[in-house]
């Protein structure tokens, strides 16, 4: 196999001079260019593409348009041409507990497949990613490291919250809300209320969840200017950065710094103790392995489990902590948090990256954490000793698993089984007061291959939550969580129900154990009975047989390797 790091993209500056002016392809490659109002002054130029993930399908994304106008004038002001081209997103919060959930983690593979065809289409020479919801972080990241020319991300920025009645709100106090409403702990009047006030305006979800966590990682990581993650959509400053990050790229064009130049296992190390440090979502560690799939990185779901015991949890963020992603960015943002970090020897100070320095070097001018702010704790203050996101093991996932364990007062739970083949009815049940105190929840047939997708299942916590149940329900699935989930939860059980996973032979009433502390996810049922039930297993018929989400099954690989389409034995 070529070396992706040495080919085809190592002359970028120089070749698309020579593309178009060598043999035949010289006069239709021009003639094509001179229809868009290119000048001959321009074919020595860069070509930078600009990936453009703006829709009104979200608030997450609605705010991008002005973040690609921005990147146009950036980079005609550095010198080079701006090639717009779309990626599309899907509303995680909108598809939430229909079928239109199972898109999601598919449309991260799509996302990364745009990015990749266009800059190896059209042979561009570095190309930004400006996305603003879920899979658009992890899928632009992926495309950009398949494709390997000069690349940067721009994060279309948080949304600001909304208020009610003193207290602030965000996409997850609706879904909590709809459990306490059910449990008659809420009039109407204010559930209508929370409902119509949570989301203000555009930008993604305000807590450190799915979205906020990638950005805040790919800050980390080298990929997005320092301060950029954190943003808020709504205010200048964003729009100033992307013009930043505009020259920014077109200088790593200059010096020929490709994504995989940055985006080493170090990097990868720091971006994980940053999502450590600031209670991340656990589709972090899905998208992590992919992302480091497309790397070429050496990296397993063990090495999260590794970084987590020397990580503390220094942020105070929801959806188990205080805070929101506004008053992060007041307090100093992700290089007050990396400063920290760095300070006590748990971060890589000498990886390089896009602003062409070193992370040490980034870090030099930060200041110290003031204090008045509450957001960022000091690693000898931390909330947690170690991090959150806990690999759990055992007879139901021994591939692993995720667990998230903040916020719990004993992460321990060992209950009855209460089995479910599918999302909608687990909510009916929890609607109608059928889960209590003690009950584990399992949920399943919705992995990548049984979904297919891996659906997010912030419904029924949500709705867990609301009722006064998240810290003595477990629930456990071979599908995903949202980022704004917390409580007694445990995702992306491998080998999921549709590959026979033994979450596939759990029965009614089974007892189940999930210890974060023994690291174990384990079903009480002895290897000879397991057994048995295998024998007796049938595999389910695929959901779909056509079109991308049978693709999907078709190809996905486990949860534990991070469900990528391309892992090839």
């Amino acid at each position: 196999m070529t070396d992706a790091k040495n080919a085809p993209h190592d002359d970028a500056p120089n070749r698309r001079s020579r593309n178009i002016t060598e043999g035949v392809a010289r006069a239709p490659n021009r003639s094509m260019y001179y229809g868009m109002g290119y000048q001959e002054s321009d074919f020595g130029k860069p070509m930078i593409g600009v990936a453009n993930g703006h829709s009104t399908i979200t608030p997450c994304n609605s705010g991008l348009q002005k973040l690609a106008d921005a990147a146009v004038v950036g980079l005609k002001a550095a010198g080079a041409n701006a090639q717009l081209f779309g990626t599309p997103t899907i509303s995680d919060g909108m598809a939430m507990g229909t079928e239109g959930m199972k898109y999601s983690l598919v449309s991260r593979e799509v996302i990364s497949d745009c990015v990749e065809t266009c800059v190896g289409g059209q042979w561009l020479d570095g190309v930004m990613v400006i996305g603003g919801c879920d899979k658009n972080m992890p899928g632009g990241m992926m495309g950009m490291l398949r494709a390997n020319v000069p690349a940067i991300y721009i994060y279309g920025g948080t949304i600001k919250p909304g208020h009610y009645k003193g207290q602030d709100l965000n996409i997850v106090s609706v879904f909590e809300a709809v459990g306490q409403f059910s449990a008659g702990k809420m009039s109407e009047e204010d559930f209508c209320q929370i409902e119509k006030r949570a989301i203000p305006g555009s930008g993604s979800c305000g807590g450190m969840y799915t979205a906020n966590t990638m950005s805040s990682a790919f800050e980390a990581l080298g990929m997005s200017l320092p301060y950029s993650s954190s943003m808020s959509n709504v205010e200048d400053e964003v729009v100033e950065n992307t013009k930043r990050a505009a020259d920014c790229l077109v200088q790593a064009v200059k010096a020929n710094l490709k994504p995989r130049d940055i985006v080493t296992k170090k990097a990868i190390e720091n971006a994980v103790a940053v999502i450590m440090a600031t209670g991340g979502s656990t589709n972090a560690v899905l998208h992590f392995l992919a992302i480091a799939h497309a790397a070429e990185v050496d990296w397993t779901i063990d090495d999260f489990e590794r970084m987590r015991k020397k990580i503390p949890v220094l942020c105070d963020l929801k959806p188990s902590g205080r805070f929101l992603a506004v008053d992060l960015h007041k307090a100093g943002g992700i290089p007050a948090v990396m400063k920290q970090l760095l300070k006590a020897g748990l971060l890589h100070g000498d990886c390089i990256t896009i602003t062409g320095k070193t992370v040490a070097e980034n870090l030099a001018d930060v200041p110290d954490l003031s204090p008045d702010q509450q957001v960022i704790r000091a690693v000898d203050d931390p909330i947690y000793a170690e991090g959150h996101l806990a690999i759990l093991k055992g007879n139901l996932s021994p591939e692993g698993c995720v667990a998230k364990i903040t916020g719990l007062k004993n992460p321990v739970i060992t209950g009855p089984a209460r089995v479910f083949d599918d999302e909608q009815s687990a909510l009916a049940a929890i609607m109608a007061g059928q889960i209590k105190a003690g009950d584990v929840m399992v949920l399943r047939y919705l992995g990548p291959k049984g979904g297919p997708g891996m659906p997010e299942m912030l419904a029924p916590t949500g709705a867990l939550i609301g009722q006064g149940l998240g810290e003595s329900v477990g629930l456990i699935t071979d599908g995903r969580f949202s980022g704004g989930t917390w409580g007694m939860v445990v995702g992306h059980v491998a080998p999921e129900a549709y590959e026979g996973g033994t979450i596939a032979l759990v029965h009614e009433g089974d007892s189940i154990t999930i210890d974060a502390h023994r690291l174990l996810l384990q079903l009480h049922v002895d290897d000879a009975e397991l057994a048995r039930r295998k024998a007796a297993w049938t595999k389910p018929a695929p959901r779909y047989t056509r079109g991308v989400l049978a693709k999907f099954a078709k190809s996905a690989s486990s949860a534990s390797s991070g469900a990528v389409l391309d892992k090839f034995e």
